[in-house]
Parts: structure tokens; C-alpha cells; sequence
């Protein structure tokens, strides 16, 4: 790992971002709908929905990424961080980038916020992503599901008002 360093994405990434963000996408076989000027406004923006810190070789390549949000739990009193996106470039995989990934939003969350806990969700289908977060222990959450609201029934919830 001394070839790679783990850095906070800065407005000048945006481009980059986005790109390994749609890798992530096709390697997990979803949609990539996100642009430049997503990223660019949800990330940097006046307003942040959300952070990432990006992994580089010593090339300045970018082999890995995670987003992720502070949000209040209020069964926990405290601040938890989100991941809503964690990838590792495939030649880089094996080498635990993924764990300290994630020990770097740890970090970052107890500074800015003092976070003490991290929740994502992973497909069922992934039973790679699923061993390897139990590796470094998290554990299945089974008196939740997560649900979404999008779409029509997303506009058609501003309407019952």
C-alpha cells in the first residue's frame, strides 16, 4: 500500500469522481445517471450532500473511492456515517484498500462530526461485498430493511399534501 494514498476529493476531481463512480456502476451492473455537474454541485457545491475521499497510485490514478453523508441516529444519540458508495479498482483489489477505505471515513467522520458508527447497504447478490464486510466486522441488520420512494410515487408524495 505505500504505492497509494487516500486523500478528500477537492472541486478540481469532480471529472474523476464521476468516472470511477461509473465504474463502480458498471461493475455492479446498474444505471450510471450521475454527471459531471451532479457531482460537481452535490459534492463541492455551496451545499455538500456528500463526501469522498479517493485512493491514487503513485501515477495519480485513481484505484479506489468512497461517498458517504453524516446522519443523527437517534437510537444511537450519535452521528453515523452513510456509504453509499465504496469501490476499488480491480488490479488494486486484495491489497485491503477497501478496509482502509473505510478506516479513512472513520477517521474523517470522528473529526468532523464525532461519528462513532458506519452503516451501508450491500445487494444480496454480492456475496464478495457481503464476506468481505463481515471480515472487518460489520454485521447484518435484520430488524430493518432499507425501502425507496422514487420515481411517480416520489412526485405523487408532494401531491397528498
Amino acid at each position: 500500500m505505500d504505492d497509494i494514498s487516500i486523500r478528500q476529493a477537492v472541486p478540481d476531481d469532480a471529472v474523476a469522481l464521476n468516472r470511477a463512480l461509473g465504474q463502480l456502476s458498471s461493475d455492479m451492473g446498474d444505471a450510471h445517471a450521475a454527471s459531471v455537474a451532479d457531482i460537481a454541485r452535490f459534492c463541492f457545491g455551496p451545499s455538500p450532500v456528500f463526501h469522498a475521499l479517493l485512493a491514487e497510485d503513485a501515477d495519480g490514478d485513481i484505484v479506489g473511492l468512497a461517498a458517504f453523508s453524516p446522519f443523527f441516529s437517534t437510537v444511537y444519540g450519535s452521528v453515523g456515517m452513510y456509504v453509499s458508495d465504496l469501490w476499488v479498482a480491480e488490479q488494486t483489489r486484495g491489497r485491503k484498500l477497501g478496509q482502509q477505505l473505510l478506516a479513512a471515513v472513520r477517521a474523517f467522520g470522528l473529526e468532523a462530526w464525532n461519528a462513532n458508527f458506519i452503516r451501508l447497504g450491500v445487494y444480496h447478490n454480492n456475496p464478495k461485498a457481503l464476506a468481505f464486510y463481515e471480515r472487518i466486522g460489520f454485521e447484518p441488520t435484520a430488524d430493518t430493511q432499507f425501502m425507496t420512494l422514487a420515481g411517480m410515487a416520489y412526485d405523487a408524495l408532494g401531491e397528498k399534501q
